[in-house]
Formats: C-alpha cells, structure tokens, sequence
C-alpha cells in the first residue's frame, strides 16, 4: 500500500507549513514499519507556506480535519473507541472503506506526535475559507460528543482551535448548540437572542441558511457537501421549533 498516493497529487496548499510536516512525519513511520513508500508525497516542513497554492482541495480539508481530530482526542488523555469508530465512520461515508483504513492508519501516528495546536490553525485559516472552517467545527463538535460525554478538556481544545482559525464568538455557539441543547440552543443556531422578534427570526433563519448551506463547501465535492447537509438541516430545525413555540406563520 502506497499511502504517499493518499495525499499526493490530492493536496494543494497542505503539503506545506506544519500539516504537511505533522503528516509526513505519520507517513513516514508507516512507511518504516511496513516497507512501503511515499512517493508523490514530499511536504515541506520548514514552516513556510505554499503562497501560490490557496485553493482548498479535498485533500487539504482531509489532512486539517485528521490533525485538529488528533488534538481533541488528545485533550483528555484517552482514546475512546466511540471517537476511533466516529471518524473511521465518517471517512468510510465520504471515500469509502478503503481510504477510511488508510486514514485511520495516519491518525494513529499522528496521535503519537505533538501538535502545534496555534501553528496548525494559523495554517488553517490563512488558506481555507471560512464556510469550510465552520464545516471542520461542526465536525470536531461531533467527534467530541461521540461518546455520549462531553469532557470539559476537550471543548476548551475546540474554543481554542475555533478562535484560532478566526472563527466569531457566535459562530461558535451556533455550532456548540447544535451539540449540546438548553431552552435557548435554537436561538443560539439562528445567532440571535430570545427577545428577537418574530421579523428577527425570520431574517436571521435566512441570514444562517445562506452561511450553511452546503453549496459553500461544493469545492470539497459531493462528499462534504452531504456532510455540510447536516448543519443546514440543523438550522431548519431550530427555525421550526421557534416558529412553532411562538405559533408564527
């Protein structure tokens, strides 16, 4: 197996700066212990970015959401088998069994390795437009509540990965509530506060229909545009439950 051809010729600006070497470093000890070769894989690790590269491809996304998922799992110290079989799952539903072992494979090295938690994010932000920063949140949400228990270790990893990809305050909470319900988790969704009028709501359910709709990630392809389907539907629900507590039209 080959798992230089997982990234190469897949990647644009994520073979660079500290993604590139976090994962080439991964790569790098599968290939010790199995005799393979990463060939058309080359990152460059001297922190430097790609500049001509901005484009996010799948790979990019790909390589982001398998680091930021080493940090989170990393936050309490335990690996939990809900968290392995969440992300083997999610792998498998977007490329297929296939890629979803090969991944696996790179997670395991890269959970053994440390992260430059703010490095990675500054890489993340300056290349990756905002709707897919708010799709690699929303997925580092669901991996942290795959078990059933949330632990407060991993939650402040996810506030600080989300401020330092540039992602506002009610952003985040929009997203967090989509997780974790209270009375107000739907008014937290559409970003607004219980007071809002029923105008307010409708604008605002229109406002978040248009930032998460999964055409703001068609450039990942199908595969992430079915995953984004989630939050929009998300957003649709929290319109409905408001809409019907205040009997709106």
């Amino acid at each position: 197996m080959s798992y230089g051809k997982i990234f190469g010729g897949f990647l644009g600006w994520a073979v660079g700066g500290p993604i590139g070497g976090i994962i080439g470093v991964a790569l790098g000890a599968i290939v010790d212990s199995s005799g393979g070769s990463t060939q058309q894989y080359n990152p460059r690790t001297d922190g430097r970015y790609q500049s001509q590269r901005h484009h996010t491809q799948p790979g990019d996304f790909s390589s982001a959401l398998l680091v930021l998922s080493a940090a989170v799992m990393k936050a309490d110290g335990k690996h939990m088998r809900s968290e392995l079989d969440f992300i083997r799952t999610f792998y498998a539903r977007q490329f297929g069994e296939a890629v979803a072992q090969q991944q696996m494979a790179v997670l395991k090295n890269v959970l053994e390795k440390e992260i430059p938690l703010k490095e990675v994010c500054d890489q993340i932000r300056y290349f990756m437009e905002h709707p897919m920063r708010l799709q690699l949140l929303h997925y580092l949400f669901g991996l942290a509540s795959a078990d059933g228990q949330v632990d407060s270790k991993e939650v402040e990893v996810i506030e600080r990965i989300s401020n330092y990809m540039g992602i506002s305050k009610a952003d985040y909470e929009s997203i967090r509530a989509m997780f974790y319900k209270d009375p107000s988790s739907a008014y937290k969704i559409l970003e607004i506060e219980e007071s809002a009028t029923d105008e307010e709501v409708k604008k605002a359910y229109r406002k978040m229909a248009v930032k998460y709709h999964p055409d703001k990630v068609r450039d990942l392809g199908e595969q992430h545009q079915k995953a984004a389907q989630e939050k929009f539907i998300k957003v649709q629900e929290a319109y409905e439950t408001i809409r019907k507590k205040r009997g709106m039209k």
